[in-house]
């Protein structure tokens, strides 16, 4: 795979990603590897500290959705691809920035940005780092 195929991979991986944390928890299962490390650095993600099995990730996305109405991610911007073969599969890191949004209790629309580093390995994700802009945030692009 030459770096047009890595970065094919890499943009794939975080679209994945992102249809994972829209609800579509079976690609937990394909796109994380068998045990994992977050790192979430925005106020009331405590829980993430402990969560290391897809099965944990798929079961804290569902109650993320439960929680927050019409909750949607999509990715933003540009993505920054740093992924070469090692032993035959994509290892290194995908970056992109996201926009999070969901209803507020007023009816309104709440909307966030962040962004998510995603540290690859033999094709899997074995560590995320995400930072948001926080309760009170604004988003990066309209």
């Amino acid at each position: 795979m030459g770096d047009n195929g890595m970065r094919a991979f890499g943009i794939g991986l975080f679209d994945r990603w992102t249809a994972m944390w829209n609800g579509d928890l079976d690609l937990v299962n394909e796109i994380m590897a068998p045990e994992f490390v977050l790192r979430y650095a925005q106020a009331g993600t405590d829980a993430f500290d402990e969560i290391r099995t897809p099965q944990q990730l798929a079961e804290t996305v569902a109650a993320w959705h439960k929680s927050r109405t019409g909750l949607l991610f999509a990715a933003e911007g540009t993505a920054t691809v740093d992924l070469a073969p090692a032993d035959g599969a994509p290892t290194g890191l995908v970056a992109r920035p996201y926009l999070a949004s969901f209803a507020a209790e007023d009816g309104g629309k709440v909307a966030r940005s962040g962004i998510d580093i995603l540290r690859v390995s033999d094709g899997l994700i074995v560590e995320v780092w995400s930072v948001s802009s926080g309760a009170a945030g604004r988003t990066f692009y309209r």
